[in-house]
């Protein structure tokens, strides 16, 4: 049986495809095949053939899968927009992709009126809405019946921006150009993370349908023939709640969402049932050893790590039972092969931090920026994700950092996720940044941002505890010199944090106070 939506809409019509966690809304695989293929058409009506670009600005909402769904037969590339960003911030993405239309909904009227300020003649479909521009209208008007020049779409990510303009990741166009291909992650979703290919799968998506890995994820459990559902905001009782009552076997998480969730008071977390949950994947940053280690202990040796990105380059993957013996590694590689290379490119020995390639078939290139696919490359082919860290004796990778968050004070080099780390296991801490301000003297001086569980305890008396609690895992240096507290940070509900703009902002306040 071939392992599609298409197949699973003729094999098991009425099984849902998709729940959404909040609302309760329901599409079976039927009616999400049928709406894929008219917006399939609408594309087409619109105008847009293969490879021609749309955007999506929405939030969380079931009318996604139609767009996922409808381009990847109409062999269009989405580019979806972070519902974050601002209208001149979306304008560009827009005009750096080319996109032929934007689909979004009421949700964002304000940002709409400035992009239709900025792009006039920019075609708009807004979900949610009555009268031309509405996309139930639109896709109403179309046939349910498949196009007659079915072929596979691509998705066109955009980095999140944290260190500069975010650049279009253009993948490489698909290896066989069939809707119903196999494809890559399917392979790593079943033999890697286990996931079942017989229709079995409850699949939890609590983060922006926007980002890589929702979009991947879910796409991979829809092929699998899985219900996913779908939160349309995290919150971790919610969260709890829903692999309650819909029985969920699978889910992806992101060390932030493992973070809140023990931070729960006890009798909160040991209220749901959770006994249906089987495999929990998380990514996206460096998870706290004790945060990791206290997740197991609670749900069990089932949750299993990786190490991935946008570009799709490469693929770690470290199991629960692994990661005990492994503590704090993402895995060996399962998709790529690493290489840890030093400043002049070389290959460095067992244990050496570096920056840490894959080398793959398949690689992406940054639209429109050579420069910046230059300067992901290795002489020899190979691609980087920025990021640093080394690999142990069995092979399997541990992440330092990211290569632009590396703080030079003094002239020493400091990574700001170790101290990062520390700080969100400390008992009144909800989050924490860490980043280089300018420093007359150091050139930088380390900034520990803090958010804490309560406000009221923001102050000196805080610091102090901080500190103390820092000292026996911290060389002197790495200390920070200053702590300020923040009701939250500028993190994405993917777990990203944007330091350029908490980097950016301290550069200010250090300029204006030169020229004071």
């Amino acid at each position: 049986m071939s392992l599609h939506p298409k197949a699973h809409a003729a094999n098991r019509p009425d099984h849902p495809a998709v729940i959404m966690a909040g609302s309760g809304q329901r599409m079976t695989y039927r009616e999400m095949d049928e709406a894929a293929n008219r917006f399939a058409r609408l594309l087409r009506a619109r105008g847009l053939s293969a490879g021609d670009a749309f955007a999506v600005l929405l939030e969380n909402r079931i009318e996604y899968f139609t767009l996922i769904w409808g381009s990847q037969r109409a062999g269009t590339m989405l580019v979806p927009v972070s519902t974050r960003l601002t209208a001149p911030e979306i304008v560009y993405i827009l005009q750096d992709s080319e996109a032929k239309f934007l689909i979004t909904s009421g949700a964002f009227a304000d940002v709409l009126a400035e992009i239709r300020a900025l792009m006039p003649d920019l075609p708009v479909l807004i979900a949610g809405a009555e009268g031309e521009e509405s996309l139930a209208t639109a896709l109403a008007d179309q046939s349910a019946e498949p196009v007659d020049d079915e072929s596979a779409g691509v998705v066109m990510l955009y980095s999140s921006g944290t260190t500069g303009r975010p650049k279009g990741i253009r993948p490489a166009p698909p290896e066989d150009p069939d809707p119903q291909a196999i494809v890559p992650l399917m392979g790593l979703a079943t033999m890697g993370a286990g996931m079942p290919a017989d229709g079995s799968m409850v699949y939890l998506s609590p983060a922006p349908l926007y980002h890589a890995a929702p979009i991947g994820w879910c796409s991979v459990a829809h092929r699998l023939g899985a219900t996913v559902v779908v939160m349309e905001k995290f919150e971790p009782e919610t969260a709890l709640a829903a692999i309650e009552e819909h029985k969920v076997t699978d889910s992806q998480w992101v060390p932030t969402h493992f973070v809140r969730f023990l931070k729960l008071d006890p009798e909160i977390r040991e209220k749901y049932d959770l006994s249906s949950h089987q495999r929990a994947l998380h990514a996206a940053a460096p998870c706290p050893v004790p945060i990791k280690r206290e997740m197991i202990e609670w749900w069990g040796p089932i949750i299993n790590e990786y190490y991935a990105g946008s570009e799709s380059i490469g693929m770690t993957l470290v199991k629960a039972e692994q990661w005990l013996t492994h503590a704090g590694s993402v895995g060996p590689a399962i998709y790529g092969k690493l290489h840890i290379c030093g400043p002049d490119g070389e290959e460095l020995g067992t244990g050496e931090d570096g920056l840490i390639y894959f080398e793959n078939v398949l690689l992406p290139t940054y639209h429109n920026d050579p420069d910046k696919t230059k300067e992901a490359m290795h002489p020899r082919g190979w691609m980087t994700l920025g990021d640093i860290g080394h690999v142990d004796e069995d092979g399997f990778l541990y992440l330092t950092d990211r290569k632009s968050h590396m703080i030079i004070s003094g002239g020493v080099n400091i990574y700001p996720q170790e101290i990062e780390n520390l700080l969100v296991t400390h008992d009144k801490v909800m989050d924490a940044a860490v980043i280089g301000a300018p420093d007359p003297d150091l050139g930088e001086k380390v900034v520990a941002v803090v958010q804490p569980i309560d406000m009221a305890d923001a102050g000196e008396a805080l610091e102090a505890e901080l500190r103390d609690f820092l000292a026996p895992n911290l060389a002197r240096i790495k200390m920070p010199k200053q702590f300020d507290f923040r009701p939250d940070l500028p993190r994405e509900a993917n777990g990203k944090l944007y330091k350029r703009e908490l980097r950016d902002e301290y550069a200010r306040a250090a300029d204006a106070e030169v020229s004071a």
